[in-house]
């Protein structure tokens, strides 16, 4: 029987439960390891030469987090290396072994994405917690966040990363991809995540974040105009999409209008704020 660290007993003993320690709870019981594990099994190296590999429903575990939080693989190595919650799903004892470090995980998704193995995997969970009422397919909150890449060039092919691109947020400039992201609007999980530069706007992606069975999109102002995209425009959805800031501006606080949309901005926030869950817990 392996002995527990002082740090898990301390936590452990704790009163209170977080409500990252629920959602994780949740996700233990609702994700069907050994149907996925058996998906990746047969594309895993084996260790025969070199440094053995590290565990393969480890690996899984740690690239679950990353896009349940929306992580990048640094990120994620040092979420998990801060949280005793995170490294109780992950399974790691700091006092014995290290988090596989961002090259490693880098490997693993390599593996998964020229195995064709991502979206099989996604899939499978996503299935699995539908079936269980975890995952409810009414609504999608999309957003997208900024990742930052590295804008150095002391690299063996001298250059940047050609899927990366500049763009500008507010006043400042940033070398980056971007992570679109759809949450679903009841349970706050990740159905979806796509990957672009980071000058691609974010109303483009918006029929590749969403699941395809819900009848509400809620957006930010990024989205403005969504509802004539050609891709959508015979989707029988409702699209809260927030007013421009100018908009809101420009209508007299004293008229009706303008003593109610605040209001009703108010609302689509509160909604909207639990696509930032990804991003910050």
């Amino acid at each position: 029987m392996k002995q527990i660290s002082f740090s898990e007993a301390e936590f452990a003993a704790k009163k209170r439960v977080t409500r990252r320690e629920r959602f994780l709870a949740e996700m233990e019981k609702g994700v069907p390891w050994r149907e996925v594990l058996g998906v990746i099994e047969p594309h895993y190296p084996e260790g025969t030469r070199g440094r053995p590999p590290v565990g393969l429903e480890r690996m899984l575990r740690v690239v679950l987090v990353q896009q349940w939080y929306g992580l990048s693989d640094e990120g994620v190595e040092d979420a998990i290396t801060d949280s005793q919650a995170l490294r109780r799903f992950v399974g790691i004892d700091l006092s014995r072994e290290a988090v596989p470090d961002a090259t490693t995980l880098l490997q693993f998704r390599h593996l998964l994405e020229e195995r064709g193995l991502t979206e099989t995997v996604f899939e499978a969970v996503n299935a699995h917690l539908s079936a269980k009422g975890l995952m409810m397919r009414e609504g999608t909150i999309a957003d997208a966040t900024i990742i930052p890449a590295p804008a150095s060039v002391k690299n063996e092919a001298k250059a940047r990363d050609p899927e990366m691109h500049q763009t500008k947020k507010g006043n400042q400039w940033h070398f980056a991809m971007k992570a679109h992201i759809g949450v679903d609007a009841e349970s706050g999980l990740v159905p979806t995540v796509v990957g672009t530069a980071a000058n691609v706007a974010d109303v483009t992606q918006t029929a590749e974040v969403r699941h395809g069975e819900e009848k509400t999109v809620v957006l930010d102002a990024g989205y403005t105009g969504v509802e004539k995209r050609e891709d959508l425009e015979d989707r029988d959805i409702d699209w809260p999409v927030a007013a421009k800031r100018s908009k809101l501006n420009a209508i007299p606080k004293e008229s009706q209008p303008g003593s109610l949309l605040p209001r009703l901005e108010s609302v689509k926030a509160s909604i909207r704020s639990k696509v930032e869950h990804p991003f910050t817990s």
